[in-house]
């Protein structure tokens, strides 16, 4: 049974960083590509960057050079490094992985 859980989410002033995680138990971790997605309230559900199994990332227009996308397959474990968050950064993300949802983690970006 796959199972992610993600954790790291928060409340965090404008300009501040937050590190999102998500550890992948029950899937081969190292051959999947995967991602983090991001819903804000009254929108549909966008995607934030995502990493192929060899390395290959895509980032959204608006987090680009701000958010970065890595993974740690000893740990089975991928981030989502974010800095110089902005009040519309405020969302629930998600990761996935293969075709598995993480639960979502809320961050909000707020004075």
């Amino acid at each position: 049974q796959v199972q992610l859980v993600e954790s790291g989410g928060g409340l965090v002033q404008p300009g501040g960083s937050l590190r999102l995680s998500c550890a992948a138990s029950g899937i081969i971790f190292s051959i999947n590509a995967m991602g983090w997605y991001r819903q804000a309230p009254g929108k549909q559900r966008e995607l934030v960057a995502t990493r192929s199994s060899g390395g290959i990332t895509n980032y959204a227009d608006s987090v680009k050079g701000r958010f970065t996308i890595s993974r740690d397959n000893t740990k089975n474990t991928v981030y989502l490094q974010m800095n110089n968050l902005k009040p519309e950064d405020t969302a629930v993300y998600y990761c996935k992985i293969g075709g598995t949802w993480g639960q979502g983690t809320l961050v909000t970006v707020s004075s």
